[in-house]
């Protein structure tokens, strides 16, 4: 009974401290402390030299891995430290049950250290952060996981760069790891694209820091930063270095970190880790994948109450099959206010209305944290407020930040929020069941300062705008983000834009599905993502069924065609918009995952719901092309497959070794195998 008790004790509270003095300089022996993570996964602490590996299956993954920061003036590691105490306690949070492991490291003329690691039994990473105690601190850059990792088993190592956002174009790129240092925003991988094995490590938490990770191929070791505090014009906008943090604690973000033997798992764990760290902010979207149009896709600046009356018409009469839910979204993009006239916004209640008599779900759109008017001069009156614009300039530097046109207003201005009460307001009386909000990067940047003395960083700054605007928006709608950071946007929309403007053509879909084939794993992050206006316009009908299929792959469905006349189109949408067994792929609202981690963009997706097994191929080139994959590689059992169907045009496919087929040039298939249970 005794041992009984003494072990139920040590699963409750486990106290281990060391304490040690340098005399002279030098130091004694080492003092390790070991504690595991998920199945085979082990952290061993050096209490003499601050350091610490991780293994995992008994196998060293991370050597040498160490913390600092900069603090104030001085760079700090947790090198620089003589005494060190571990401490164990048990938690049970959004991840499960597990330990929280804290290191405190203390010396003399040194703020004291927090190191902590969060391990759970069913997760195989773990989670760490640094924290600093002391007097009138300040930092803007803080590295909670600095040092080495081991060869990467496998041929054909590849890492990733992952833009903060979806803004100018930017794309993902897979770049052989072989000796250049990488960058990449939150999140970084390093991966054999043969074997799949591969490591991963990014930010859980995205409101205070803007996250980098670092990345460098050497002969000895490999080398890995992750630092809060990363800015970089090209990739998070920002013309000036990140703000600071203050205090008598300051911390940093949450780092995820493991070694998975396909990265792809990984990335889908990451993603969801993300959720978990930073629940949702907003309303949870429980109704069924959207579907629907968006009139930037064709139509853009000419809205008319005609054009898009006449649409609501067409998805109304026309393609009555094309619903989720017994709804589709008929959702206005920027120029709505073509219907508003001085301040009237009558007509956009009454098509508002007129969507929902028909049996449609009205959407509109609006920029919340954009002067797009900023060129007329800062004395402007700003609408539902006192203010002039030129008092929410956000201020950088000796000017302002102006990004694809537009002026970013700072979101913790009182004028600021005054302006989005106002418009959201309007928009709420109308009807409206869905917004498209857009630009949203414009209130993560950095700056001299914010209205707000409490808030100084991009992503503080972007915390409170959104949450003001979630607060405005309530219940009554889907909220869709289209230009937006990738991470941090979790927490505010139910659905967002996995790239950056796409339309009709093979190379637009090409660009989609490079987003796809490297940030799929955010479908764990979002309720859903999406792959922009879906439009087939005059384009082949190879092209537009590439371009649909890039559509279902994301896990939605959002047109962009002018349905306001007839075109060659409009037979074609006929046709594939009403295919029960296309719109039952997208059911569950979830990406498709990329076969090969080696390209520009996978020409390979495939998907398992229930017992269909989905295979989607899209060829970019312009000649066709004779595919024969591997099942094993696919991860599909051949021998279990009791019917197989291709989806889009019927195409032949031979089932053996290998599964053979033909795609012509700028075309798609999407194969659908029934399996045994």
């Amino acid at each position: 009974m005794l041992t009984t008790f003494k072990r139920y004790l040590a699963g409750i509270v486990f106290f281990v401290a060391f304490s040690f003095k340098a005399e002279g300089g030098s130091k004694p022996n080492a003092q390790l402390v070991t504690f595991p993570f998920g199945k085979t996964g082990k952290i061993s602490y050096n209490l003499t030299t601050g350091t610490y590996r991780v293994f995992q299956s008994g196998k060293l993954i991370f050597a040498d891995i160490y913390a600092y920061a900069k603090v104030k003036t001085d760079t700090i590691s947790s090198k620089d430290y003589r005494s060190i105490k571990y401490t164990r306690l048990p938690l049970h949070d959004g991840f499960g049950k597990g330990f929280r492991h804290t290191l405190m490291l203390t010396g003399k003329g040194l703020p004291a250290m927090r190191q902590v690691f969060y391990t759970y039994s069913r997760r195989n990473y773990f989670l760490t952060e640094i924290s600093f105690i002391g007097v009138s601190l300040k930092s803007n850059y803080m590295s909670p996981f600095n040092g080495g990792f081991t060869k990467i088993p496998g041929d054909d190592v590849r890492s990733v760069f992952v833009p903060f956002d979806n803004d100018t174009f930017i794309s993902y790129n897979s770049k052989p790891f072989n000796g250049t240092m990488d960058v990449s925003s939150e999140v970084g991988t390093v991966f054999s694209n043969q074997s799949r094995a591969g490591i991963i490590a990014g930010s859980v938490e995205h409101e205070v820091w803007k996250t980098g990770v670092e990345v460098q191929s050497l002969a000895r070791l490999n080398q890995i930063k992750v630092w809060g505090g990363y800015t970089s014009e090209a990739v998070t906008r920002d013309k000036i270095e990140h703000g600071s943090i203050s205090g008598s604690i300051v911390k940093s973000p949450k780092i995820f970190v493991g070694f998975f033997n396909d990265w792809r798992r990984g990335m889908e764990e990451y993603g969801k880790a993300n959720r978990i760290a930073e629940p949702p902010y907003i309303f949870n979207w429980n109704k069924p994948t959207p579907v629907g149009w968006n009139s930037w896709g064709v139509i853009q600046e000419k809205i008319t109450l005609d054009n898009i009356t006449k649409t609501a018409n067409f998805f109304a009469d026309s393609i009555p099959a094309f619903r989720t839910g017994n709804t589709a979204f008929i959702d206005l993009d920027s120029f709505w206010d073509n219907l508003v006239h001085n301040g009237d916004y009558s007509q956009l209640k009454h098509f508002a209305d007129y969507c929902k008599s028909k049996g449609l779900q009205p959407g509109i759109y609006w920029a919340p944290f954009t002067d797009w008017g900023h060129a007329g001069g800062p004395n402007r009156k700003v609408d539902g407020s006192e203010y002039t614009y030129g008092e929410l300039w956000t201020k950088i530097g000796n000017g302002y930040n102006d990004i694809d046109g537009a002026r970013a207003l700072d979101p913790t201005h009182p004028g600021t929020k005054q302006r989005i009460a106002f418009v959201l307001r309007k928009l709420k009386a109308c009807g409206f069941k869905m917004i498209k909000i857009d630009f949203l990067g414009h209130a993560s940047v950095e700056a001299n300062k914010f209205y707000d003395p409490t808030v100084t960083t991009g992503m503080q700054a972007y915390r409170k705008g959104m949450e003001y605007v979630v607060d405005q928006l309530g219940t009554q709608m889907l909220v869709y983000a289209a230009i937006s950071p990738s991470m941090a946007t979790g927490r505010y929309v139910h659905m967002r834009r996995i790239a950056c403007d796409a339309f009709k053509t093979i190379d637009h879909t090409k660009y989609t599905l490079n987003s796809v084939s490297y940030g799929w794993w955010q479908t764990y992050l979002y309720n859903f993502i999406d792959a922009d206006h879906v439009v087939f316009a005059d384009e082949t009908i190879g092209a537009n069924r590439a371009r649909l299929l890039s559509a279902i792959i994301t896990g939605t469905w959002i047109s962009g065609d002018d349905f306001s006349v007839t075109g060659q189109w409009t037979a074609r949408v006929k046709k594939y918009y009403q295919d029960a067994e296309l719109l039952s792929v997208i059911q569950n609202g979830k990406a498709f995952r990329p076969l090969e981690g080696n390209v520009t963009t996978s020409e390979v997706f495939t998907k398992q719901t229930g017992d269909r097994f989905y295979l989607a191929v899209i060829n970019y080139g312009k000649q066709a092309r004779e595919y024969a994959l591997s099942p094993r590689r696919l991860g599909i059992d051949v021998s279990k497959i009791i019917s197989t169907k291709e989806l889009l045009q019927h195409n032949a496919i031979g089932v053996a070794n290998t599964l053979q087929f033909k795609v012509n040039g700028a075309d798609a298939v999407l194969y659908q195998f029934v399996l045994k249970r």
